[in-house]
């Protein structure tokens, strides 16, 4: 299995309500598509860290196997909302990585 998770943060010229919107759509969109793209186990996007925090969306998700993930990134539903979210965040952390086994 991996782990593919992805954190980002607006760009500053929205202001606190456009914020919330655009992470409540980036949340709605994403978590959609384990409906459409096969090789996701679970996806969750998190849109309400605590003020600790220097990232406000979080993606957190696991995919079958590396291959899935990378089908996962060119998939024609996840390019639609990939560009709606490039269009809205400033900046974008990623990491993958192998999982044997989740608790």
């Amino acid at each position: 299995m991996i782990r593919h998770i992805v954190m980002w943060n607006h760009k500053e010229d929205f202001t606190d309500e456009e914020k919330a919107i655009h992470a409540q759509r980036i949340k709605n969109e994403l978590e959609s598509l384990t409906q459409i793209i096969d090789g996701i186990l679970s996806l969750n996007v998190m849109i309400n860290p605590l003020a600790s925090s220097n990232r406000e969306i979080i993606l957190n998700s696991l995919f079958e196997s590396e291959d899935h993930l990378q089908k996962y990134q060119i998939h024609p539903e996840h390019e639609r909302v990939r560009q709606f979210v490039v269009s809205v965040v400033k900046d974008r952390v990623c990491i993958d990585f192998q999982v044997e086994e989740e608790l």
